[in-house]
C-alpha cells in the first residue's frame, strides 16, 4: 500500500469515527466516550501525515509510533461502548477490524524501519 492510499484509509476511519459517535446515544457517557473516540480516531490520520514529512528514520519511526498509539486508544475506546453496551457489537464490527488492519501495519512499517536501521530507532 503506497502512502496516498494509505492516508486515504486513514481519513475514511476518522470519517467512520465521527458518524459512530453521532450514532451513539444522547447522554454524558456516550458524550466523554465520543470526545475521546474523536480525538484517537482522527489524530490516526493526522498523524501519518505528519510522519509522511519525516525528516530521517528516526523521526518517521517516532512519529510512526504516535499513529501506532492512537489507533491503539481508538480500539480501546470502541471496546468501551461494546462493553459499555453503547452499540451492539454488530454495529462496530468492520471499523474495529479496520483500525486493527491500520494498526498491525502500522508497527510492521514500524519494525521494518527499524530492523533497516537499528541506530535510528532511539525515542
Amino acid at each position: 500500500m503506497d502512502e496516498q492510499e494509505f492516508k486515504k484509509r486513514t481519513n475514511e476511519l476518522a470519517l467512520r469515527v465521527i458518524k459512530l459517535v453521532g450514532s451513539l446515544p444522547k447522554n454524558t457517557v456516550s458524550e466523554v466516550i465520543g470526545k475521546q473516540l474523536i480525538r484517537s480516531g482522527s489524530s490516526v490520520g493526522a498523524n501519518y501525515r505528519a510522519a509522511c514529512g519525516a525528516r530521517s528514520t528516526a523521526d518517521l519511526i517516532a512519529k510512526l509510533r504516535i499513529v501506532e498509539e492512537a489507533a491503539d486508544e481508538c480500539i480501546y475506546w470502541m471496546e468501551l461502548i461494546v462493553e459499555a453496551k453503547l452499540v451492539d457489537v454488530t454495529n462496530l464490527r468492520s471499523i474495529m477490524s479496520e483500525t486493527n488492519e491500520i494498526l498491525a501495519m502500522t508497527v510492521a512499517s514500524i519494525k521494518t524501519l527499524m530492523a533497516r536501521n537499528p541506530t535510528g530507532n532511539r525515542k
